[in-house]
């Protein structure tokens, strides 16, 4: 029966992504070359592939991939094609790590934000994409070190979140606005007139008279 990686790009993309193995390592064990490697880290190779973890497929185990990351001479071993008892991953605490070959897209995803849905407020990007408010602003105001490169690209293409994580982001954004907006229209429109009936006497107003 084959051992080969049944996706090993797709995997590739992956175990760059998540771990700090070496592009050695993943090419031997994803059966490609290290140039091959090297070129889907700089997305000159398998661009816009998604990753597939490996993990959840039952090709390595965390064990496997830890000896590895502490070893860069350490060739990993396939797990046995067999049911396993996968360790419960931890949440991830803080702000998600992007990896250096995704932290340029950012801006990218900060500029959909403010040409698509500018109710969406910079704490709430900052929290879904994992950048900062610094960062916010000098795409804002052009003045990014980048800036004639960026280009609008929707952060769920990026791999930067979900859809879902977007769909719930933009929606309590619009929600929020339209409350806002509400709010300040009652602010503008400002006291009600009272109607005449209540200002005006009525005996006076049919006989054409003042009051």
């Amino acid at each position: 029966m084959s051992t080969n990686v049944l996706m090993p790009k797709a995997t590739a993309v992956w175990l760059i992504e998540e771990t700090s193995l070496s592009f050695d390592q993943i090419a031997a064990f994803c059966e490609l070359h290290p140039l091959e490697v090297s070129g889907i880290a700089n997305e000159e190779v398998a661009k816009g592939i998604r990753g597939v973890d490996p993990v959840a497929s039952g090709d390595l185990t965390r064990e496997e991939i830890a000896r590895g990351e502490a070893n860069p001479d350490y060739r990993l071993k396939r797990a046995e094609q067999k049911k396993i008892d996968l360790p419960e991953r931890k949440p991830r605490r803080g702000a998600r790590y992007i990896p250096t070959i995704r932290r340029g897209d950012r801006p990218d995803a900060i500029a959909w934000f403010l040409r698509n849905h500018p109710e969406v407020s910079d704490a709430q990007i900052v929290k879904l994409i994992g950048t900062t408010k610094s960062t916010i602003e000098q795409v804002r105001t052009r003045s990014h070190w980048n800036s004639t490169n960026i280009k609008p690209v929707d952060p769920v293409s990026l791999g930067l979140c979900s859809q879902i994580e977007l769909d719930d982001v933009v929606q309590k954004a619009a929600e929020a606005k339209a409350r806002d907006d509400a709010k300040k229209r009652k602010a503008d429109d400002g006291p009600t007139l009272r109607p005449a009936s209540e200002t005006v006497d009525p005996q006076a107003y049919n006989r054409g008279e003042d009051a």
